[in-house]
């Protein structure tokens, strides 16, 4: 039962126990439930409660349930604990304890005593034994405590807690139905689940035990059969007069008659060995059919019991050993002697055997239906011996008292020749043999393993339609080799499937091997199911994923190599590296290279016809590709930037923008389809991955082919934005730094700047693609405008009103647009150069107007930065700080809507 105590020492009253039926006996499931949500919302209170429960404190199902949370109210003394679903109220010195079923109570009891320390051995001493109580102690063990649990006022404190947020306010009064609802679901599924595992292990202890009943009956009834045999052959010997004496001449007369017989048997034994040596000899002479084989089993089958015999009688006599070696038969040889040469012959039978057992299946797939049916018999006999042998030796091992009153346990042969055990090792010698020449041929051919193992089912299907008819049925010889040759066939597959340095070709084969090797048996009658364990351990999925990842670790070890050498050549600027190909477009040497590696990996990915491998290296040949464009463009940046600093050297930036072009045609090269029935990389690679993915896996793949050919674009832009900067870096640092200065005036810095760029198209036209050529010529007047704009940053830049500064401007203007309108893009570089005029506008307009001006202009290049507004305006000779503080303000006001908002020339010029 439950019990508590206070903090409080109490006296420890006697307990008196009454059980009685009280009107609590219908309640329903609202009442029950508000009863339980009581006792845990209202406890609280102090005290520390000591709870132990009492085998016969159950429900009519027997359920003992524990006690989980202890609740104490102190008003009216009332204590509540819940124990699952029973719930026992402490009242004054009252106590109810009720098995709830959120429906109805099942049981009530009551217990009247003093609320305070007590032991288990006061309760226990204090409980009359009710009629209910009585019947359940003749079911159960006796009623003793289990082991007692402290339980403090902490322990309810979650429960409290979740009750707490749970019913915040009165309002929350409304949700017990639901919470009701919810519990009472719950409790029902955990009930039914209980319920079907409690059956199940009913079922299961129940057939266990009726197991151990049978046995316990069927061992008895072999004892007291026993005790009879024992009773009737001691009043049998009692009933005869005389039996001692009869008994001793029977005895008597037998041994003399076993001494006549073994005399006999040794007197032939010579003879009988030269003719089994006689017969061996002549069955050497035919192998395949060993005629005499049957005449031979015979014969040394009795010979064998003769030595055994003997060797049993001389081990019963104290010092009849020594006659075995000394005692001189006729021809001056020794009984020794004699076994000795039964040895050898038995040696050479053996060997007869061993060699029939090996070449079985050629006997039968021969037709040598003869030989196969006398060796079925000779092993057959041998394996009646041995069970009999072996049934002997576990007597005389377990029952060594009953042994020694019965002869035919006392004498029998105990020695296990284990010719069945030879037979079937013979099999797995044979099926090794086999599995070795098998192996060697995989090796070298991988591809042609249902070739190598053609043996392996025809052996089986020898064995299933002529060796079935000349086996004794219970050795199930087709289940047999189907076993053995199964085994080996798990233990090939599984040993090749853990070698980490196997080939995808070989795995590939592998896996395609299951599926063919169980349709191959099922052809022989053999399930999938029937055959344990699965040939690979149902590891195929893993060994998909592992010849996935042999593919995807090439890849990536190619992609990493090539990668390596671009990264060291590309420092070491090694010319070498690059090189025309047929159009005169200077590239890579390795470009070539990384695609028709892809190639030959996704031809290895398309032979497992696997759609979730194809995916997986197609995936990831998506991630090399990616890498490798984020290496080039890490790289050419991070080179690029050692040119921009004042301080930097002009060393090897030929060789770094020939690089730079060499790169920009490799992204173009990859994706270049301008001219007709051209294939580019990108196209030749999306063309051959795309029957080798499932139709989900569509969308992805050209979602990332589109992604790789807008990289290769980028990342053609930036080598060539990067060329054009490493221009301006090394051959214009001083002339740009003499823009819009005193010296700008006398100096045609712009012409200067056009001719360096005509000296470069002309060196490096023939080298770059046609299709970024343009794009160079774009990048080129780009570059040139911002550096002109942001030149006025310049220190000493100076425009004063005297001096003839628009002309100048539109000079250089002019001089630029004479270069640039050469090319095909001169007409929009033309209009993106309009933007000096609206930067003339902010040098040469009333200073009334500025604002009105940088208003224009914002609303025209969206992305102007003020920084460079305020820089412009203070190189003019009338600049005040109210022109800044006017067009701050200006700008403070303008606020432009998102579609106005867009990427311009002016958002490059700080």
């Amino acid at each position: 039962m439950a019990r508590s105590s206070s903090d409080g020492s109490g006296l420890g009253g006697i307990a008196v126990w009454v059980r009685r039926k009280i009107g609590l006996a219908k309640v329903n499931s609202t009442t029950s439930f508000f009863f339980f949500f009581f006792f845990f919302f209202f406890g609280g209170g102090l005290g520390t409660y000591s709870v132990e429960y009492y085998a016969y404190h159950q429900t009519a199902a027997r359920a003992a349930r524990n006690v989980f949370a202890v609740a104490h109210v102190r008003d009216g003394d009332l204590k509540a604990v819940a124990a699952g679903t029973w719930v026992v109220v402490y009242l004054e010195g009252l106590v109810v304890e009720a098995v709830l079923d959120l429906d109805l109570v099942v049981e009530i009891q009551l217990f009247v005593g003093h609320v305070g320390r007590w032991s288990p051995a006061q309760s226990r001493q204090a409980l009359p034994p009710s009629t209910a109580a009585k019947r359940r102690r003749r079911q159960l063990s006796p009623p003793t405590p289990s082991t007692t649990t402290a339980t403090t006022m902490t322990d309810v404190e979650p429960a409290t807690v979740k009750l707490a947020e749970l019913l915040r306010h009165p309002e929350d009064l409304d949700k017990i139905p639901a919470l009701k609802a919810e519990f009472t679901r719950k409790k029902a599924a955990v009930d039914g689940q209980l319920r079907h595992g409690l059956r199940e292990q009913l079922e299961v202890t129940q057939a266990g035990m009726n197991n151990i009943s049978d046995g316990q009956r069927t061992v008895n009834l072999i004892k007291e059969e026993m005790m009879k045999i024992d009773k009737l052959c001691a009043e049998a010997q009692n009933m005869i007069q005389d039996f001692p004496h009869i008994n001793l001449v029977a005895q008597t007369h037998k041994n003399f008659e076993q001494v006549e017989a073994m005399k006999r048997d040794i007197d032939t034994f010579a003879a009988r060995v030269d003719n089994l040596e006689y017969l061996l000899g002549q069955d050497d002479e035919d192998p395949a059919n060993q005629p005499n084989l049957l005449e031979l089993h015979f014969g040394l089958t009795q010979l064998r019991e003769v030595r055994d015999s003997a060797i049993r009688q001389i081990k019963a006599s104290e010092g009849s050993m020594e006659m075995i070696d000394n005692l001189q038969l006729e021809g001056d040889v020794t009984v020794q002697d004699l076994f000795a040469r039964l040895d050898d012959v038995i040696e050479w039978f053996d060997k007869h055997i061993g060699e029939a057992c090996i070449n079985l299946i050629e006997l039968v797939q021969s037709g040598n239906d003869g030989m196969v049916v006398r060796l079925a018999l000779v092993i057959e006999e041998e394996e009646k011996s041995d069970t009999k042998a072996q049934a002997l030796q576990d007597a005389q091992r377990e029952y060594k008292d009953l042994a020694a009153r019965f002869k035919s346990i006392a004498t029998g042969s105990t020695e296990l020749r284990g010719y069945k055990d030879k037979f079937l090792k013979s099999i797995d010698f044979v099926c090794k043999a086999n599995f070795d020449d098998t192996n060697e041929q995989f090796l070298e051919d991988p591809e042609k393993l249902n070739k190598h193992f053609k043996w392996y089912f025809n052996n089986l299907n020898t064995v299933k339609l002529g060796m079935q008819t000349l086996m004794p049925k219970k050795w199930k010889i087709y289940k047999t080799y189907a076993d053995i040759y199964h085994k080996h066939m798990h233990d090939w597959m599984l040993g090749h499937a853990n070698d980490e340095d196997l080939g995808a070709p070989y795995l590939l084969n592998l896996i395609n091997w299951v599926d063919k090797y169980y349709a191959n048996m099922k052809k022989l009658g053999f399930t999938e199911e029937s055959l344990q364990p699965h040939v690979v351990d149902n590891r195929v999925p893993e060994l998909v994923r592992n010849y996935r990842q042999l593919i995807i670790d090439r890849v990536e070890e190619w992609m990493d190599r090539i990668a390596t050498t671009e990264k060291k050549m590309f420092g070491e600027r090694d010319q070498e590296a690059l090189a025309p190909n047929a159009d005169g477009y200077y590239q890579t040497k390795t470009l070539g290279d990384m695609w028709t590696m892809l190639g030959q990996n996704l031809s290895v990915a398309a032979n497992s016809n696997r759609e979730d491998v194809a995916e997986g290296v197609v995936e990831s040949m998506f991630r090399a590709l990616t890498s490798r464009q984020r290496m080039w463009q890490s790289l050419v940046e991070t080179e690029a930037s050692m040119y921009g600093t004042a301080t930097s050297t002009t060393d090897g930036a030929d060789e770094f923008q020939l690089w730079l072009i060499s790169i920009a045609n490799d992204q173009i090269i990859c994706i270049d389809e301008s001219d007709e029935n051209q294939v580019s990389f990108l196209g030749n690679f999306e063309r051959d991955i795309a029957p080798l993915v499932s139709q989900t896996y569509g969308p992805s793949m050209a979602t990332q082919i589109e992604t790789l050919r807008n990289n290769y674009v980028d990342l053609a832009t930036t080598c060539i934005h990067l060329w054009c900067q490493v221009i301006f870096y090394c051959d214009f640092r001083e002339v740009l730094k003499s823009l819009f200065t005193a010296e700008w005036y006398s100096e045609r810095h712009m012409e200067q700047m056009v001719r360096t760029f005509d000296d470069y198209i002309a060196d490096y036209r023939g080298f770059t693609h046609h299709s970024i050529f343009d794009i160079l010529i774009d990048q080129l007047a780009d570059e040139l405008l911002v550096h002109y704009l942001s030149s006025v940053r310049n220190k000493g830049a100076k425009i004063k009103r005297a001096d003839p500064f628009i002309d100048k401007i539109r000079d250089d203007c002019q001089t630029a647009f004479g270069f640039f309108n050469q090319f095909p893009p001169g007409a929009e570089i033309k209009e993106r150069w309009r933007v000096i005029q609206m930067f003339l506008n902010l040098l040469s307009e009333d200073k009334a107007n500025i604002a009105r001006v940088y208003e224009n202009f914002k609303y025209t290049y969206p992305d102007l930065q003020i920084g460079w507004v305020e820089a412009v305006l203070r190189c003019r000779d009338d600049f005040e700080r109210s022109m800044l503080n006017e067009v701050k303000a200006k700008a403070g006001q303008i606020v432009m809507e998102p579609e106005q908002q867009f990427e311009t020339i002016m958002g490059r010029v700080k």
